[in-house]
């Protein structure tokens, strides 16, 4: 693939970013991963035709078994680490697992595509700019299970803040189409383009460490799969779940108090059970890989 990544590389010295100073192009795990503040592993293994799920996690589980490692073994202990490659949450778990060296509250996976969808179609459906809206939430796994959930949502309207159930008044759209819209979004973009979400993937990835970077800004909250050890919402611990986020001084905290209505608790359980089968299943080949 290095021929390919030159490519890349002749594209991003043609795009003239004012900040970006230099690029290197490499297939060597001691030159990619050495010193690293920030690590994006977009890569992994997709699901090709007739793919059973536990075949797609047995190859990434070995992907990020050696990306975990590598990181371990080259990056800063400080290095924060977005794991983009699909299963992305079990994949990021894995990564984890296998950087005991690093703090595993370092990792984070990307909801950020699944919320700014559901800002999105929220947006859309008001007639308004998703920058009026904040606080959608999306819990769980990054797959069909996920929750996208607006009953903690605000969108600002005539320069006010509404709670977005109340500004929409259409609850049965809320909890039906707008919900599948957004579980359902990514395979809807590749059978339109046949290909994957890429600039809308790219562009979640610039918020999602933007944010880790600079903070959330004051009264927002944003989603990112995280490690669930300690919550208040009844997430088994120890799976890498998506919660509602803020962030400071480059740390997340869970947005803790939110009453959890029993349609949201449901949905909630269902994505973590969906979660636990699919770390079971990866770590059974993490022992062997």
């Amino acid at each position: 693939m290095m021929g390919v990544l030159d490519g890349v590389l002749m594209e991003l010295q043609d795009c003239a970013l004012p900040l970006l100073k230099d690029v290197i192009a490499t297939d060597k795990e001691e030159v990619a991963f050495k010193d690293l503040d920030v690590a994006i592993l977009v890569g992994s293994m997709p699901r090709r035709d007739g793919m059973e799920r536990k075949d797609l996690l047995k190859a990434n589980v070995k992907i990020f078994k050696c990306q975990g490692a590598a990181l371990d073994k080259y990056a800063k202990k400080s290095v924060k680490v977005v794991v983009v490659g699909n299963p992305a949450n079990t994949n990021c778990l894995t990564a984890a697992k296998s950087a005991p060296s690093i703090p595993k509250e370092n990792f984070s996976c990307l909801t950020r595509l699944d919320h700014n969808r559901a800002k999105a179609q929220i947006a859309l459906k008001l007639g308004v700019t998703s920058n009026d809206v904040k606080n959608v939430i999306i819990w769980g796994n990054h797959s069909s299970t996920q929750y996208p959930d607006v009953n903690h949502a605000k969108v600002k309207l005539q320069g006010k803040d509404v709670g977005v159930y109340e500004a929409l008044k259409d609850d049965s759209w809320l909890k039906g189409e707008f919900i599948t819209t957004v579980q359902q979004r990514g395979a809807a973009v590749i059978k339109a383009r046949k290909l994957s979400s890429a600039m809308s993937a790219a562009k979640a990835i610039c918020d999602h460490v933007r944010d880790i970077w600079f903070g959330t800004p004051e009264g927002e909250f944003v989603s990112m799969g995280i490690i669930s050890d300690g919550n208040s919402y009844g997430v088994p611990d120890d799976l890498l779940y998506s919660f509602p986020v803020t962030i400071k001084n480059k740390t997340w905290k869970i947005v803790e108090g939110l009453p959890i209505n029993d349609f949201s608790r449901e949905k909630m359980d269902l994505t973590a059970k969906e979660l636990v089968e699919e770390k079971e299943t990866a770590f059974e080949f993490l022992s062997s890989a």
